[in-house]
């Protein structure tokens, strides 16, 4: 049990504090008065503080223990605020509910918003708080301020706590983190993985090629960034990477907590967009950092990219595993395995109708741009302009004006998906329309059945395929795999430009500006410019048998040379080289 006894002078102010506890009384201020508290206060606040261990201001994280009267707190703020302005960081670790009850310390100082105030009995909650702190404030070193009346009223507590900041401190993370990058011929990656498409082909071809990774895994729910945060830090100590690799920007968050402590240790980071880039770095606004590199898998966006202010923007298309896209050992086999899958002409493709649907149901559009939204994706489609919001402004300002009252970004965004995904309904369902003369096989979503009601005996379905398990036996059992592009991607090529041929299968596909680039037109891939090509170019290809499997046999020896995902490792590798080296 302990005593308590507030001392006040004639005014009722409080001027001291006793606690009687095991026998002994201990005043928090003493004969001192003030300057007792005043003397705690590191270098340069006051003349007579440590000079070996000076305070800095901004490159230190100051965490108060003991909260006292209040009167080295409000010194150390008013310090804070004139050097930091009023989002200086500051932590005061004070248990004792009954003293600051009797000082009031949370009432007198509510001013100040950002002190985080701790007072649990448990230091380890403590210190995991102060830990999740510190990753907030970019992993900024601790500076303890110990007031020795609480080390007397608690020293196993307020000790832990004291003896496990300083040891924070000591252990210099930045010095350990800021070693030297691509000092070596081959680079140490970091990958950011989860279950997204194409980390697994990355870690695969990493392995293939012998580059030395480590995988930083994300959870498939909602990050945790502290979580994430601390397992970054225990990468970076220990695997002492090169840069990290991500895809689509998975594991940066949009305060630019990720990317700011990146900068800090000067460790680059490559995040590769296989999506459009626009649509997700639009909910990034000013998260712009010269220690990030973006890969686009489509050309078209680099100008924009760089526009929005990124140093270093680089074209990387996609590319395939050929170890599981592969020529069918045995064809018998998998048509014995899977007999509907035999097709003299087939398409994989979502119809886009019930993901439009979707989309409409989530953003509820004004009714000037509901009644209209059909033609406007029209246009769009047939435009030579890549972005919606481009399109619009150049088209139709009533809309663009309309867009832009939308205001929320998450709308905006949702109705730039929306448009682009019913431009693709549009052009593809032009597409495969003109291929119901050869009865198609259509592996898709059941959209297709109400866009095609009036075909139903002209064309097959099959449910969705799985990229992994059922593409790579599925493509070698047609005689031609079609292809459409979705809208999104005007100028770039999709995956199965590259799969297709990779697994020795033969592929029509209508012609993407970026694909002249990639493979050469005519010799080792067939293309149409329009819809209306397509029923002539299917005839004479079925009826040509060594005319398609010599198109075939380059297009695979093509995408062996030159785009499988060790190919495209080796030029972002030499791009990041180059960047950060």
């Amino acid at each position: 049990m302990r005593k308590i006894t507030a001392l006040r002078n004639a005014c009722r102010t409080l001027t001291d504090i006793c606690v009687s506890q095991d026998d002994k009384e201990l005043f928090m201020l003493g004969p001192a008065g003030a300057r007792r508290e005043l003397s705690l206060l590191p270098f340069p606040l006051n003349a007579n503080g440590d000079k070996k261990h000076p305070f800095n201001a901004g490159k230190q994280l100051p965490v108060l223990l003991g909260g006292g009267m209040g009167i080295a707190l409000e010194a150390l703020a008013q310090y804070l605020e004139k050097e930091l302005g009023r989002n200086f960081p500051l932590a005061v670790v004070d248990k004792e509910q009954d003293l600051c009850a009797l000082t009031k310390l949370r009432s007198n100082y509510a001013q100040y918003k950002n002190i985080l105030w701790l007072d649990s009995p448990d230091p380890d909650d403590i210190l995991k708080t102060l830990s999740k702190w510190q990753l907030s404030c970019s992993g900024l070193p601790f500076h303890p301020v110990v007031n020795p009346f609480y080390l007397r009223l608690d020293r196993e507590y307020y000790a832990i706590v004291r003896d496990a900041l300083v040891a924070s401190a000591k252990f210099n993370f930045w010095g350990k983190a800021g070693y030297a990058k691509f000092k070596t011929k081959s680079p140490r990656i970091l990958l950011i993985t989860s279950k997204y498409f194409l980390t697994g082909e990355i870690e695969a071809a990493c392995k293939r090629l012998g580059l030395c990774h480590s995988l930083l895994r994300l959870p498939d729910d909602e990050i945790d960034l502290t979580s994430f945060m601390e397992q970054l830090l225990n990468a970076i100590i220990s695997f002492k990477p090169d840069f990290a690799l991500t895809i689509n920007h998975l594991g940066v968050d949009r305060e630019g907590v990720l990317q700011d402590f990146l900068a800090r240790v000067k460790l680059p980071l490559a995040s590769w967009f296989v999506d459009n880039p626009h649509l997700i770095l639009y909910t990034y606004a000013n998260l712009i950092s010269p220690w990030t590199a973006i890969f686009t898998w489509d050309a078209d966006n680099l100008d924009t990219l760089r526009q929005l202010g990124f140093e270093h923007v680089f074209y990387l298309p996609l590319g395939t595993d050929h170890t599981r896209f592969t020529p069918a050992r045995d064809k018998n086999a998998l048509l014995e395995a899977h007999p509907d899958w035999k097709a003299e002409l087939s398409f994989v493709g979502n119809s886009m109708l019930l993901k439009v649907r979707k989309r409409l149901e989530q953003i509820q559009l004004p009714e000037l741009m509901l009644t209209n939204y059909q033609s406007i994706a029209a246009g769009f489609a047939a435009s030579d302009e890549r972005s919606v919001r481009g399109y619009l402004e150049k088209n139709h300002p009533e809309q663009f004006r309309a867009f832009h009252d939308l205001r929320v970004v998450e709308r905006q965004l949702g109705y730039e998906a929306m448009l682009t995904w019913e431009a693709t309904l549009q052009y593809r369902l032009d597409c495969i329309r003109q291929t119901l003369p050869f009865n198609p096989l259509i592996a898709g979503d059941e959209g297709w059945f109400e866009l095609l009601e009036d075909s139903a005996e002209k064309w097959r379905y099959h449910r969705e395929l799985t990229y992994y398990t059922d593409l790579p036996d599925f493509y070698p059992l047609s005689t031609i795999n079609f292809n459409c592009t979705s809208k999104q991607m005007k100028g770039a090529v999709n995956q199965r430009i590259f799969d297709v041929p990779a697994a020795g299968a033969f592929i029509l596909t209508d012609w993407r500006e970026q694909l002249e680039n990639l493979f050469e037109p005519g010799k080792e891939v067939i293309c149409f410019s329009s819809p209306e090509e397509v029923p002539s170019l299917i005839k004479h290809y079925l009826r040509h048998p060594r005319e398609r499997n010599k198109i075939t046999t380059a297009a695979r020896k093509r995408v062996l040379a030159q785009h499988c995902y060790e190919h495209r490792l080796e030029s972002m590798i030499s791009s990041m080289r180059k960047s950060f080296g």
